[in-house]
């Protein structure tokens, strides 16, 4: 399967990338801005043997017309699985952010995906046998009803939009062979997390929730479309 994945340079991504390049039918391709962290990405999938399938872009999904985009359209003919996960994550509280730290983080986390998901639409739900996915990374703060950090009102907002994105998406496409849901996370053992919240110490780790992540990219949209699901150790 031909797969994409955005912010592969690190955390999540990065090693979701590497879980599915365990499988020797799945080709990744790894979209990132982050120049640093993609040839980390690189030289580790290289030691595993993983290299000839793995397609490095670098790239800012917030650019007016990324290039990256008609590098891909004019090298695979088919995308079998997109993995919408670049997000920004900033910890302020609501008094003290402003209008152009909300537009970065709409910016990343909801224009982004529509700008990617619009870019790929037409290269998937080609294969007949096997639905296309698209899955969105949420959070469990865009997750309505559950407990929310507090100084994450823009980054919750922004993954709460990114949900009622996917119910839409979904009804929208379900005639098109194309899957789409949402998986809200709990905290997960992150840089981002890290850079948020210095000393908090999340209950997942990025590899643990690689490994899910992976799994249900690939087998979940079997059995489910149009769903927010939560995927959290913690109660409430």
């Amino acid at each position: 399967m031909n797969i994409i994945i955005t912010g592969a340079s690190r955390g999540i991504a990065y090693q979701t990338v590497l879980k599915l390049l365990q499988n020797t039918d799945n080709q990744l391709i790894s979209i990132s801005r982050n120049k640093v962290g993609l040839a980390q990405l690189q030289e580790e999938a290289t030691s595993l043997g993983f290299a000839d399938r793995l397609f490095i872009f670098e790239g800012d999904i917030t650019e007016e017309n990324p290039s990256f985009i008609k590098a891909i359209q004019s090298q695979f003919d088919q995308i079998d699985i997109l993995i919408n996960n670049a997000a920004l994550l900033v910890n302020l509280p609501f008094e003290k952010t402003n209008l152009v730290e909300w537009r970065k983080i709409f910016e990343i986390n909801i224009f982004g995906v529509v700008k990617i998901t619009q870019a790929f639409l037409p290269l998937m739900g080609k294969n007949l046998n096997q639905k296309s996915h698209i899955v969105n990374i949420g959070s469990m703060g865009g997750f309505q009803g559950s407990s929310k950090f507090a100084g994450l009102s823009a980054y919750s907002s922004s993954k709460a939009a990114l949900a009622n994105l996917t119910e839409c998406l979904a009804e929208e496409l379900k005639e098109r062979n194309i899957a789409v849901n949402c998986l809200a996370l709990g905290a997960v053992q992150t840089e981002m997390l890290k850079e948020a919240f210095p000393d908090y110490q999340a209950p997942t780790s990025s590899q643990e929730m690689a490994k899910f992540i992976a799994n249900f990219s690939t087998k979940g949209h079997q059995y489910q479309n149009g769903k927010i699901i939560p995927i959290s150790i913690s109660t409430p």
